[in-house]
């Protein structure tokens, strides 16, 4: 098991949730594969999913969001929040530092993170009512 544990933090998978609008709980999943976590930075990890949302096909609808900020939704096998878009209840796991490696914010192999714009999160936030549903 150790050796398991090993491998998974050099070559994770993680999924970003791109939240598009909060109010009306729209995000698309991008999965990114092959991550060393003790190695790569939350602001290297912001660019490229930056990068692969600008060039890959099927994210047209989220290139005109400014996303800015990456906050911790769910680790494998942990409970997940009552919050269909975000979780609200940590506020402290929002990745504030880009110089912090993944693995240093708490990430884990099949750890769900939230890419999203802070104003509109802060917005939300304050007042999670939601448009649709």
């Amino acid at each position: 098991m150790h050796l398991y544990i090993i491998f998974a933090a050099k070559n994770a998978t993680i999924t970003v949730r791109v939240i598009k609008s909060f109010p009306y709980r729209t995000c698309k999943n991008l999965v990114i594969h092959g991550l060393d976590l003790a190695t790569v930075t939350v602001g290297e990890f912001k660019a490229r999913t930056a990068h692969d949302i600008k060039t890959l096909p099927g994210w047209k609808p989220y290139q005109n969001v400014e996303l800015d900020t990456m906050k911790l939704y769910t680790k494998a096998f942990g409970t997940k929040t009552q919050n269909l878009i975000i979780n609200l209840d940590h506020p402290e796991w929002v990745f504030d530092d880009d110089a912090k490696t993944l693995a240093e914010v708490g990430c884990e192999h099949e750890t769900e993170v939230s890419f999203f714009n802070r104003t509109a999160y802060d917005e939300y936030a304050a007042n999670p009512v939601d448009k649709w549903e």
